[in-house]
């Protein structure tokens, strides 16, 4: 039974992989839920609320943002439609709905509307429904309205009943057509992107996997929220698989099956985090359709009907942040709870890395104190009190707290050697043991390329570090040399050109500068752990700003400012004080603005 199981999941995969949108496959995107169950009593209308937000979320990188549903209701939180293209409503006007949507395009921020379209309810009583006008036959014949004195006369329904609407005859081509219709109208005249399915238990998947096909909506995803048993995970996420098979996979669905491990794992229960060296959840399945979240308006927020354990919460963002799905970050742990840097910092480690929905995990431990595992080899990290650090070289701490750590490997970038001579006609490169790719030349090295002004240069690429040794063809030759920056060298001024042993002065470093070019900013040691230095090349004299900022655009440190002469600078700076985390130095230089990335550790 197992084996038909494996192959009939195997085939609907396969299927779903040629008639999803392509948004799903290997999707870097990460979403906000961007409310909570009391957003619509805020006083400053909630669509101004999110407005006001659209650069902090840009600047973030979130690319989509769910919005609460936007039709008139019989309750204020939206989840009792009503008349469906009155979009004015508790959280804000039609008008100010419009302005914050365009806000969060302006911002390439992609927005959904959470669509309520299993039940509905009448403007005046239980089923009158108008704008759009329906009759009797718009509602499931087994409806609890039949018993209360009303006539339903709509075909059986496809799914689960809702008791406090009207549930929706799905299989009513005059229901399906006018849902599409103002599905359409909210994405071409208000200006919505996709959406967000609610309680997708009370109607089969196909008529989801339908209304996509007629909206062609960027992304969505549906709600079906079943109890779990710890005990038998494989159960419940099977029931979801079930579902967004049924949709043909045209639809991502929310990983409640994850969630509900992983709130199990944070209380020293990890080793649950392993179901035979795969993730337990939707993700471990299907995981281009799981969309991991640790809460929402339902589960955490005002209702708390099945809250993470609230002191845990940055673990469980630390695991979804790093792992295939698409994950979902829920408004009050970002904004409200004090989280918004944090979770900021596990962003930009995805981002930078490149994982996606279909990421490969490793896992390393899975044990009652830790669950620690590498994605796509990029990544590493570790949640829980029990210790633990990724093997091999090259790994880098870029974010940590409390019981939770996430590393990553710097890329490798480019380096330069300059070197001027006094009466060589063509000096030559050697390099050995090249850092991260290992390039070592055949001795005496590669011809250097003239760059003007009597000064050569040669690029070492996918070079952080490397030895060296300049030569005119062999003899003489310079010392032994080193560096992690790119260097600048005259014959004669010899030196170890380490950034931690730098000379205390540049002779006449400057004074033979080619014209046109670039300055400099480099660090040492990145990451910094209480002292770091910035070092700077500057091939003119110029107005110099250097300064180090947190990822909030908050000033740290002002590091220099004025005019400053062309050559070799460097200042030290501390960090003692400093939170661990990403900070950025940014250096204006005449009409050139530097930034780069500095980590600071523990």
């Amino acid at each position: 039974m197992k084996a038909k199981i494996l192959l009939f999941f195997i085939a609907s995969i396969l299927f779903a992989e040629t008639a999803y949108n392509q948004n799903y496959s290997q999707s870097t995107d990460v979403m906000l839920q961007g409310f909570n169950w009391v957003s619509h009593s805020n006083t400053n209308g909630w669509y101004n609320v999110v407005q006001s937000k659209a650069q902090e979320l840009g600047d973030a990188q979130f690319d989509m943002v769910w919005l609460p549903p936007p039709s008139d209701a019989a309750a204020p939180q939206g989840y009792l439609p009503r008349e469906l293209y009155d979009v004015s409503t508790n959280y804000g006007t039609q008008q100010e709905l419009t302005n914050c949507i365009s806000a969060l395009h302006n911002q390439g921020i992609k927005v959904l509307a959470d669509i309520v379209i299993n039940h509905r309810v009448g403007t005046t009583n239980w089923a009158d429904f108008t704008n759009p006008t329906w009759g009797c036959w718009a509602v499931i014949a087994n409806d609890e309205w039949g018993s209360n004195g009303g006539n339903p006369c709509g075909n059986w329904d496809t799914g689960d009943n809702y008791h406090a609407a009207r549930d929706l005859d799905h299989t009513n081509t005059t229901v399906q057509n006018d849902l599409i219709s103002w599905m359409n109208w909210l994405k071409n005249t208000i200006g919505f992107d996709g959406w967000r399915y609610d309680y997708v238990r009370g109607f089969n998947g196909y008529y989801n996997g339908l209304y996509n096909d007629g909206t062609n909506p960027y992304f969505t995803v549906g709600e079906l929220w079943d109890n779990l048993d710890l005990n038998n995970v494989n159960a419940h996420r099977q029931q979801i698989v079930d579902w967004i098979d049924d949709t043909q996979g045209k639809s991502a669905a929310f990983d409640f099956t994850t969630k509900g491990v992983l709130q199990a794992a944070v209380n020293n229960q990890y080793w649950r985090l392993n179901i035979g060296g795969g993730a337990p959840g939707v993700i471990g399945w299907w995981p281009s359709r799981a969309v991991t979240f640790i809460d929402n308006h339902d589960t955490g927020s005002t209702q708390a009907y099945w809250p993470f354990p609230g002191g845990k919460v940055m673990q469980g963002y630390a695991y979804i942040l790093t792992h295939p799905g698409v994950p979902s970050v829920f408004w009050d742990h970002y904004f409200d709870w004090g989280l918004k840097t944090a979770i900021d910092e596990l962003i930009a480690v995805r981002k930078d890395n490149g994982l996606h929905s279909e990421s490969s995990i490793d896992i390393k431990e899975a044990r009652w104190d830790l669950y620690a595992a590498e994605i796509d080899g990029k990544v590493a990290m570790k949640i829980g009190p029990g210790s633990w650090s990724p093997s091999g070289s090259g790994w880098v701490l870029r974010t940590s707290g409390n019981d939770y750590a996430v590393w990553d490997k710097a890329p490798a970038g480019d380096l330069t050697i300059h070197f001027k001579p006094s009466s060589w006609s063509t000096p030559y490169l050697y390099f050995w043991n090249a850092s991260p790719s290992g390039h070592t030349t055949g001795w005496p090295g590669v011809p250097m390329q003239s760059i003007g002004n009597g000064w050569y240069a040669y690029t070492l690429t996918g070079t952080d570090c490397s030895n060296f040794i300049v030569s005119n063809n062999g003899y003489p030759q310079s010392p032994d040399m080193w560096t992690c920056e790119d260097a600048w060298i005259e014959q004669g001024n010899w030196w170890n050109y380490t950034m931690t042993a730098a000379p205390s002065t540049s002779p006449e470093i400057g004074a033979g500068f080619a014209d046109g070019m670039a300055p400099t900013l480099s660090a040492t040691p990145n990451p910094i752990q209480d002292q770091g230095r910035l070092q700077l090349q500057l091939p003119d004299d110029g107005e110099l700003q250097l300064s180090i900022h947190n990822l909030a655009g908050v000033t740290m440190t002002e590091i220099a400012a004025g005019q400053m002469p062309r050559g070799h600078h460097q200042f030290d700076f501390d960090t003692n004080d400093w939170p661990a985390g990403i900070y950025l130095a940014t250096m204006q230089y005449q009409q050139q603005v530097l930034t780069m990335k500095l980590i600071v550790l523990p």
